[in-house]
């Protein structure tokens, strides 16, 4: 990831949650707030304006809402990777909000550590989703009906190390690096070098590609 500080737009309609958010993160050198909008509709302004890298966007605000925001903005703005910062975790506003192009989706309740580390993971391009979430994902896919004309994943080249589908199953529960640490009682170094080779093994571009490939595979 880049040493220089992403730069993050807060959306969110109770001013107070976002002046303490934007109070947390504003110690963290990893990220700079640079604006704030408390409507979606106030938040696709703000992106023109301010130009972030990443938008953390409440769900349920009056004019605009955080699904038809995160819709226009990836019309209107597609470089601009948006997380749903939430406190509702039921499927409609989960899957909504995936179509939509959000790509990541936490609760409210997540701790500060995890929350940078999901900002970071969408600057560079990849996915984060609450490990609740994750399972949601997961089990849907698992429920859509195989298709006879569909190809069947390829097996994998090279197979993953017991190491490495250690750090898949944990990947694929929702764990940040530091949880996944943590739990197998590795560096964190050690295990985002673990998650590198899990993701080229399995040709994903992010945890949750890799983790929906690993469920074709029947790894998981």
């Amino acid at each position: 990831m880049s040493d220089r500080p992403v730069r993050v737009l807060l959306v969110d309609d109770q001013a107070l949650f976002r002046e303490a958010l934007a109070t947390l993160l504003s110690v963290r050198d990893e990220i700079v707030v640079v604006g704030e909008a408390g409507t979606g509709q106030e938040a696709l302004d703000r992106v023109g304006e301010l130009g972030p890298e990443v938008v953390l966007m409440d769900l349920r605000m009056p004019v605009l809402d955080g699904i038809a925001a995160t819709r226009r903005l990836r019309v209107e703005h597609p470089g601009v990777r948006v997380i749903a910062l939430t406190t509702f975790a039921d499927d409609e506003d989960v899957f909504a909000a995936l179509r939509a192009g959000a790509v990541g989706y936490l609760l409210k309740d997540v701790s500060s550590a995890r929350l940078v580390e999901a900002v970071q993971t969408a600057a560079a391009g990849g996915s984060v989703l609450e490990p609740s979430v994750a399972a949601k994902v997961v089990a849907r896919v698992a429920r859509l009906p195989a298709e006879d004309t569909a190809p069947r994943p390829q097996p994998l080249v090279v197979p993953l190390s017991e190491r490495e589908s250690d750090v898949l199953r944990l990947l694929a529960d929702g764990r940040s690096n530091r949880e996944i640490a943590g739990t197998l009682h590795l560096a964190e170094g050690t295990v985002k070098n673990h998650v590198t080779n899990v993701l080229g093994k399995l040709g994903a571009r992010d945890r949750t590609q890799a983790a929906l490939r690993a469920r074709a595979l029947d790894l998981l």
